[in-house]
Parts: structure tokens; sequence; C-alpha cells
């Protein structure tokens, strides 16, 4: 898989994740809104990549998609709290979830489907 391809996928998940919470708890998805609630995850997600080469190999669970999500959450949590946000522990534990379930879970299912489709029929 291509890098730019993983990269919007991996920022769609964390916009999905910020407009999903927001409307969970009754918050307008007015831009400004959004923009402040995202961009602690997005910059996170962006140091994410830099960090673990990501572009690399994009769609590798463990190598790219268990460290970008690591970062992604850790960093968004201390930007979020740095920008006076608040890090509530059940918001850090939907936060982790949703985010390795996007972020790693596409890469798991993509590896999968690619390997089925170089692996022999006859097994």
């Amino acid at each position: 898989m291509r890098s730019l391809p993983a990269a919007v996928v991996d920022a769609a998940v964390v916009v999905l994740f910020v407009l999903i919470g927001r409307s969970s708890h009754g918050e307008a998805n007015a831009l400004l809104g959004v923009l402040t609630t995202l961009w602690p995850f997005a910059a996170s997600l962006t140091l994410g990549w830099l960090v673990t080469r990501a572009w690399q190999l994009p769609a590798a669970p463990i190598r790219t998609g268990l460290g970008v999500w690591a970062i992604t959450v850790a960093g968004g949590m201390a930007l979020r709290a740095l920008s006076g946000g608040g890090i509530a522990v059940p918001f850090i534990v939907v936060a982790s979830l949703f985010l390795a379930t996007g972020l790693i879970g596409w890469r798991a299912v993509a590896t999968w489907l690619l390997s089925r489709r170089t692996t022999p029929a006859s097994r």
C-alpha cells in the first residue's frame, strides 16, 4: 500500500473519532469546535508517522500501526491536557480503544487481505 492512502485512512480515523465523540456528548460540530478537539490528535498522528517512518511500511499493523496508535493517543492526551482540555480516565480508555481499532485494525485487515491474495489456493 502506498503511503498517501494510508495517511488519508489514518486521518479519517482520527476525524471520525472526534466527530463521534462530539456528537455523543451533544456538542455542536461547528468547525471551530471540531478543530479545537481535533488538533491535539492530528498533531500527534503526524508525529506518530514521523517517529515510526510510517511511509516506509504504511500498512504494517505492528511496526507502524502500533507505534502510530501509541503516539497518537499519548501525544493527543498530553497536548489536550496542556491546552486545557479534559482527559478523564473513561475518555482515555474510549480514545485508546477506538483509535487502536481504527489505526491498527485497518492495517491488520489490509495485511490479511493481501496475504490471502498472494497465498496459493491449495492449502
